[in-house]
């Protein structure tokens, strides 16, 4: 591979987690790029490359499975990924915000309700920040009420927290294949003129069992 490519990879490791889609019950995140240090416009970024093994074994176990084509293949696209990320330093910024959010959120601090609308969208309203995944419900879920939630082509099904404020987190337990991180359910704020104004942070966030509607 030419130098120039590699320049700016600080390490390219192999992991043993499987990442499943959110979505799609055949699809699982074979690699990833994950931005370092940077300065400036991002021209001297550092990054490293993640291969998940375990992601390439749920694969192989789906069907026919050419191991060397996906590796290569893998390596190139995270490395155009670090590319990109070198030529666009406001996405830089942002990736490195919600990643500081998303910080705050696990060591119980208050942070910004809508962080994650600045990590990577994987499909439209499931964002990814880190290891963990923020799947944003659609408006009209009220407290202890029952709703259903799609993960890696499988349903589930939980009862919202009594006495639920908006804007909610909820780390969902009990996935059959969960993510590395965490998988959250946001029930967003009810859109208000006010929010054009001031965002609050938000203090805590709730932990709920999920029941597969499958079996």
């Amino acid at each position: 591979m030419p130098p120039e490519f590699r320049e700016g990879i600080v390490t390219v490791e192999v992991s043993r987690e499987t990442v499943p889609h959110p979505v799609r019950g055949d699809v699982y995140t074979l690699g990833e790029c994950i931005p370092l240090e940077w300065t400036g416009t991002g021209a001297d970024l550092q990054s490293r490359v993640v291969l998940y093994h375990g992601s390439f074994v749920a694969l192989a176990r789906l069907g026919p499975f050419d191991w060397r084509h996906e590796t290569w293949e893998t390596l190139a696209h995270e490395l155009r990924h670090h590319l990109e990320w070198r030529a666009n330093a406001g996405a830089l910024e942002a990736y490195d915000w919600a990643a500081e959010e998303n910080f705050k959120r696990h060591e119980g601090q208050p942070f910004d309700p809508v962080f994650y609308r600045s990590g990577e969208v994987v499909v439209p309203a499931v964002y990814k920040v880190d290891d963990d995944v923020f799947i944003e419900r659609e408006q009209g879920a009220g407290s202890g009420e029952q709703v259903d939630v799609a993960w890696h082509g499988r349903r589930y099904r939980l009862a919202l927290p009594g006495r639920l404020r908006r804007p909610a987190f909820i780390t969902l337990e009990g996935l059959t294949e969960p993510p590395p991180g965490d998988a959250v359910l946001v029930v967003p704020r009810r859109p208000s003129v006010l929010d054009l104004f001031r965002r609050r942070p938000v203090l805590v966030g709730h932990r709920v069992r999920v029941e597969p509607l499958d079996g």
